[in-house]
């Protein structure tokens, strides 16, 4: 191993998601996404700092250097607390450099005070694994290892880092390994596993048995955190909201407005006036059950079904400034209406079975496909999941067009639509017991099949959500 000294060497830049530019009168501004931070009054040495950051890393005697040249000695501390202040509050990315070799680069996610995590310090002859929860993400031109725990993730310039983290997924790692694989003595090597440490990368072997068998870290899966931490600006400063960041970009229809592909369609009985016939919302809150039993014997009729349709999912199409909006019964998110419905019929009085798709603003069901293979899989899917003894008589598959939603927003479209399957399926529940029909949710269903029989590019337009519909038995009194 070599027996060099460890020279250990930071320089910073400007993160990239962020830019600077100048107002009339001089002064400069910061600017990323939700943050904005004016610095006004600043002499030569330190506006120089600061453009040169833009492109270039600086180091300390780089800063140093330009500062001098420029004002002399006297303006050296101004333009060092500066920088401080700037990696304090996270407008910065580091650079740690060991023997001249640049070996990680620190990347913060989150921006202001506290934004910073507590440096943590590795113990002689502790041995450390990588954090379950980890991701490597090619990110404009690099690899960045990030925790969604984590307010900074770790960029790669060398190789080798990323060697260490795969061996960190493998094994119990210490120093000695950690400087095997960089080819560095174990000082260099004490450096780097304090900054993997620090971002929450590495974790001892106390914290890496509370990842899988305690609570409440055990129960989360990787994949739910990250929807989790994207959708929510605790421990990072991206874009989120309504940001139109394909604006002029990308043009896509708000609204399908007739049957798909013109395919031959059913039209549904046009509905009654329920609002005299209707119960009372409180009275119906206090009915809704989960019901998993039909009556075959009275299957559900096609005038049922075309009313709580027509009740749970008609479309109005209303000009907003210019733009047609959709207008469902439910709120949603942008008013987009993003959610369709595919009814695949078991059972229905009047009504063949197969696959249909609901065209909300005609009130009429466009075939999708007949019954086959497929549809008897997802009955079966269904029935399993809702534990019923026999298959629903209706099955829905709610999908959500996410298009429009995702450009309009940034960092919460998909979680936009879980939430607003949620509102539709409480409203499902809603209509159908005020119907006295039997409703039921499910936690999944047989993506799969209905992706191959609606032929739906599933990054387009996904099934997210699941609802059981049918007849109620007399004596079906089930709990939620």
């Amino acid at each position: 191993m070599p027996g060099t000294v460890t020279v250990k060497a930071e320089s910073y830049r400007l993160r990239v998601d962020a830019r600077l530019t100048e107002e009339p009168g001089g002064c400069l501004v910061l600017e990323q996404s939700r943050y904005r931070l004016r610095l006004s009054g600043l002499e030569a040495g330190r506006r120089a700092v600061l453009l040169r950051m833009v492109e270039n890393w600086l180091s300390d005697l780089q800063i140093a250097q330009l500062v001098t040249g420029l004002e002399g000695d006297s303006r050296l501390l101004p333009a060092q607390l500066l920088v401080r202040r700037l990696l304090l509050h996270s407008w910065l990315e580091r650079r740690v450099s060991i023997g001249g070799r640049a070996v990680l680069d620190v990347v913060p996610r989150r921006i202001g005070a506290q934004s910073v995590p507590p440096q943590r310090r590795h113990s002689p002859g502790a041995v450390y694994r990588l954090s379950r929860f980890a991701a490597l993400r090619a990110e404009q031109g690099r690899m960045v290892a990030y925790s969604p725990l984590s307010t900074v993730g770790i960029s790669c310039p060398q190789f080798r880092l990323t060697t260490v983290l795969a061996r960190a997924c493998a094994e119990d790692i210490g120093l000695g390994e950690v400087a095997e694989e960089l080819g560095s003595d174990g000082s260099a090597a004490g450096l780097l596993l304090d900054e993997l440490l620090s971002a929450r990368l590495l974790l001892t072997s106390e914290e890496a048995e509370a990842e899988t068998r305690a609570a409440p870290m055990a129960l989360w899966s990787a994949e739910e955190l990250w929807l989790h931490d994207r959708s929510r600006p605790e421990r990072h400063a991206a874009p989120i909201g309504a940001t139109d960041r394909f604006r002029g970009l990308l043009e896509t229809d708000l609204v399908r407005r007739t049957a798909v592909d013109g395919r031959p369609s059913v039209a549904l009985p046009t509905p009654p006036c329920v609002a005299q016939a209707s119960g009372s919302l409180s009275s119906v809150m206090s009915r809704r059950r989960s019901v998993r039993r039909h009556d075959d014997s009275r299957p559900v009729t096609v005038g049922q079904l075309g009313e709580f349709l027509h009740r749970v999912q008609r479309l109005e199409l209303r000009d907003c400034e210019g733009r047609l909006t959709d207008v469902r019964p439910y709120p949603g998110a942008g008013g987009l209406g993003e959610l369709e419905i595919y009814p695949l019929v078991s059972r229905c009085a009047g009504l063949p079975g197969g696959l249909y798709h609901y065209d909300s603003v005609h009130h009429r069901l466009a075939t999708v496909a007949a019954p086959g293979p497929e549809t008897e899989r997802m009955l079966s899917f269904a029935r399993a999941t809702a534990t019923m003894p026999g298959p629903p008589q209706v099955l829905f598959v709610i999908t959500a067009r996410v298009e429009p939603l995702m450009r309009k927003y940034e960092g919460i479209p998909y979680a936009l639509a879980l939430k607003d399957a949620g509102i539709l399926t409480a409203w499902m529940y809603l209509v159908a017991t005020d119907m006295g029909l039997a409703p039921c949710a499910l936690g999944a269903g047989d993506a799969a099949s209905f992706s191959a029989l609606a032929g739906l590019d599933t990054l387009a337009e996904p099934a997210i959500a699941e609802f059981a519909l049918g007849s109620c038995p007399p004596d079906a009194q089930e709990p939620t």
